[in-house]
């Protein structure tokens, strides 16, 4: 699936619920169905800077495309992190870097978060970015990407 498509599918998922008490439920879901991050990932360095609550991400390349695990100690906001990754988690670093995130405005997500919670999230799709783009910057340069991007979280 494309990312627009993911984006698409989420849209739909939500437009589901009329009550945002069933689309907080639905980020709760989300975040607990999150596969566990393993432990050598919560890390200083995988922290997400600009979060109130403790998030973790963890970017790997596999196959010229990137694979996103991630893990927060905030209910809600560990489903904020999991909507990410389901719609960006599994596509090139170009595709992710360049990826018009529509889905966060026609949800209305940004607009029912705490402003506390809307600036994390605008971290985490920040931090993503940057993996992206660290990425895209070792295939551009010829050197084949290692498993993890050293020094790319919070640069």
């Amino acid at each position: 699936m494309t990312i627009n498509e993911q984006q698409d599918e989420v849209i739909e998922e939500f437009e589901g619920f009329s009550d945002w008490m069933d689309k907080y439920q639905m980020l709760i879901d989300l975040g607990n169905d999150l596969e566990p991050l393993d432990a050598k990932y919560k890390t200083e360095q995988n922290l997400i800077d600009g979060c109130q609550s403790r998030v973790w991400l963890q970017a790997d390349y596999v196959d010229g495309q990137i694979v996103f695990t991630a893990d927060s100690d905030a209910l809600i906001t560990k489903g904020i992190i999991a909507l990410l990754i389901q719609v960006l988690s599994g596509h090139t670093p170009s595709e992710i870097a360049n990826a018009d995130l529509y889905f966060i405005d026609r949800i209305g997500l940004k607009e029912h978060l705490s402003p506390t919670r809307s600036n994390g999230l605008l971290s985490m799709v920040k931090q993503i970015r940057m993996y992206a783009l660290a990425y895209e910057a070792k295939e551009a340069g010829g050197n084949k990407p290692a498993s993890t991007v050293e020094g790319a979280t919070n640069a």
